[in-house]
């Protein structure tokens, strides 16, 4: 049961997120790809320049059209329409937790993940990695390349653990696992509400559907991916860290820490909640894996803090 309330109060939080928080994320979001640094370094500005300052950003789609497609059935959509759907989805884990001040830890991770994302099918995407100011043990994605772990995960990982972690998510945007889910969120959604209101203008509707594409962004992070989609991101993950130069272990003594936490700590408790039981994670790779994984593992372990405290190159 408390397992249950934790979940509900964070959700309860997000969805509470008022239009201004919303606004501002985004805005941070816009400033780290943009890399635009102000007067003070900033956690954003200093992210921004962590990731080179020229990221390619495409033109804003409006809400509506970007809803419009997820909603159609046999719509195609292409890479630069994925990107702005990512960034708008982004933007909302933006909106509700900050990014961490500390600008060693957000290079170190996206060096990680940039190089893992070379190794993974999609390798020229725009990939953008950062650390939320969340204590909770957890790791977000988002289509086009967005990748958030939180503060509380980093804490508690070792650096092959937070490669397995990254390749999981990575392998959710190759796969676009989360654009799958939200098609089909906005199939049953978007038309209903559509055709039961009395709306009729062009700028109410558009606007309600700014609100639906926010509300399915909520939606999904709170609700989880399909349990197909997991296992998928564990299974080609574990192979990605691998490829990477990875203990292909990290991912599964991540798995065998979440079998570990109690199901009441609320630390744990949205992980948990939006992922398969860890220990059918554990056997499902088991199989998969078998030993044939073993001449890479028992690389020595290196723990972050050690990463951080090397001097710079």
């Amino acid at each position: 049961m408390r397992r249950c309330t934790a979940v509900a109060l964070a959700a309860a939080a997000l969805l509470a997120l008022p239009a201004a928080a919303q606004t501002s994320g985004l805005g941070l979001l816009n400033s780290i790809l943009g890399g635009q640094q102000g007067g003070s370094a900033s956690p954003a500005a200093a992210l921004g320049s962590l990731l080179g300052g020229t990221q390619p950003t495409a033109t804003a789609a409006p809400a509506n059209d970007l809803m419009t497609l997820l909603s159609q059935a046999d719509g195609t959509i292409d890479e630069t329409r994925e990107i702005e759907i990512g960034r708008q989805l982004a933007a909302v884990l933006l909106g509700s937790k900050p990014l961490h001040a500390d600008a060693a830890l957000q290079r170190y991770v996206n060096q990680l993940g940039r190089w893992i994302s070379l190794q993974s099918a999609r390798p020229l995407l725009p990939w953008t990695f950062g650390v939320l100011d969340d204590p909770g043990f957890n790791a977000f994605a988002a289509p086009g390349g967005f990748v958030f772990v939180t503060r509380g995960l980093v804490d508690r990982v070792d650096e092959a653990e937070l490669a397995g972690i990254l390749a999981h998510e990575i392998t959710h945007v190759t796969e676009r696992h989360h654009l799958q889910a939200l098609r089909s969120k906005a199939r049953a959604g978007l038309a209903t509400q559509l055709l039961g209101s009395q709306i009729r203008t062009s700028n109410a509707v558009g606007s309600l559907v700014s609100q639906q594409m926010l509300a399915l962004g909520r939606n999904l992070y709170f609700s989880g991916l399909d349990q197909s989609d997991e296992f998928e991101a564990d299974r080609q993950g574990v192979a990605l860290a691998a490829r990477s130069g990875f203990d292909p272990y990290g991912l599964p003594g991540v798995l065998q820490q979440l079998r570990s936490a109690a199901p009441d700590n609320p630390l744990f408790a949205l992980s948990l909640s939006t992922h398969p039981p860890a220990q059918q994670r554990l056997d499902l790779l088991e199989q998969a894996m078998g030993r044939r994984l073993d001449a890479l593992a028992g690389k020595p372990v290196v723990r972050i803090e050690q990463r951080l405290a090397q001097p710079k190159r």
